[in-house]
């Protein structure tokens, strides 16, 4: 197991723009012990944040439905969904229950598993680390093996999927728009390490 304590459910308890920038350089961790095949971890380098009803962006902007229930808390949480009928995202929850924020995982650096996350995106073997194997939402849900089923797991705890604080942090967050949305587009609220070559877009 990588080193460090799950986030506790006091660190996701705030507005997601200040939960995401602090996301950076944590490790999302998939743990054999209660999912499938060995252990993977990936650096966190790109996130988004999505903020409740004041968001046109985002999936709680019109409150609870059965497809967003996750997202309304409590913090701490999964919030899994499917895109284009296909691929899925994965968002931590964030601020008090009920208010529906949330922090898009956008890009991981992998850390360990990368074998296993390359067999599961089918990519060969020089794919292992490279800079396109979990570049991008679905790229990492795909690569880790985070599905419908996941929706609602809790991230604070140890087994199965958690986010875990290992001490490193990044040089120099960037702040910039969000993208791949047509409402709320220019809100500044994407954040990525700037000196690292697995996030999605620069």
């Amino acid at each position: 197991m990588p080193a460090g304590d799950p986030l506790p459910q006091a660190f996701y308890e705030r507005p997601a723009t200040e939960v995401a920038p602090g996301l950076i350089g944590k490790l999302l961790v998939h743990d054999p012990a209660s999912t499938d095949g060995p252990l993977r971890a990936g650096r966190i380098v790109e996130v988004e944040a999505y903020c409740g009803d004041s968001d046109p962006a985002a999936h709680s902007r019109s409150g609870p439905t059965a497809r967003n229930a996750s997202m309304f808390g409590p913090p701490g949480r999964l919030y899994v969904y499917l895109i284009y009928g296909m691929h899925w995202c994965a968002n931590a929850v964030c601020a008090p229950a009920g208010i529906g924020d949330a922090v898009l995982l956008r890009a991981l650096e992998p850390v360990q598993g990368g074998d296993v996350m390359a067999a599961r995106r089918s990519r060969t073997a020089g794919a292992v680390g490279g800079r396109d194997l979990c570049s991008g939402p679905a790229k990492l849900t795909q690569a880790f093996g985070i599905d419908g089923a996941h929706d609602g797991c809790d991230l604070t705890t140890d087994g199965g999927l958690s986010i875990r604080d290992d001490g490193w942090t990044a040089a120099e967050i960037v702040s910039t728009a969000r993208i791949g949305i047509s409402r709320g587009a220019e809100l500044p609220w994407r954040f990525y390490d700037a000196g690292n070559p697995h996030v999605s877009r620069r």
